[in-house]
């Protein structure tokens, strides 16, 4: 599945544009998610050097990413144009509905939903 994380508030905590340490449990987590297959698109709206922060601050402490605020390019070539808005199967966000729920409890829910995922594509 493709996975769209949002950086701040669910990645790193502190508050934007501070970067104060990781979430709980992300280093364990994303590179779990990584090593199960899901291909994780970073989703900020960190610009400039804000971005070039961001994604130094991910590369040193290891949390896997294929892509920063860019589609898969499957995506792209499917839809013929690479739009702002970031395709994903799952969007991981503090900012969801009842906020982020911890990465233990997200991790689940991601890997239920690959599970249902993957089912229903083996029956079509």
């Amino acid at each position: 599945m493709i996975l769209a994380i949002d950086f701040d508030g669910t990645i790193v905590r502190g508050k934007f544009p501070n970067i104060d340490g990781l979430v709980p449990d992300a280093k364990l987590y994303i590179p779990r998610l990584k090593k199960a297959g899901h291909y994780i698109i970073i989703n900020t709206c960190r610009s400039g050097d804000l971005l070039t922060e961001a994604i130094n601050y991910l590369l040193q402490h290891e949390i896997p990413f294929d892509r920063v605020n860019d589609n898969h390019p499957d995506t792209t070539k499917q839809y013929n144009n690479n739009s702002r808005k970031v395709y994903a199967h799952c969007y991981i966000d503090d900012k969801n509905l009842g906020g982020f729920p911890g990465w233990a409890e997200a991790y689940d829910a991601i890997m239920r939903a690959d599970y249902e995922y993957k089912q229903q594509n083996e029956q079509q």
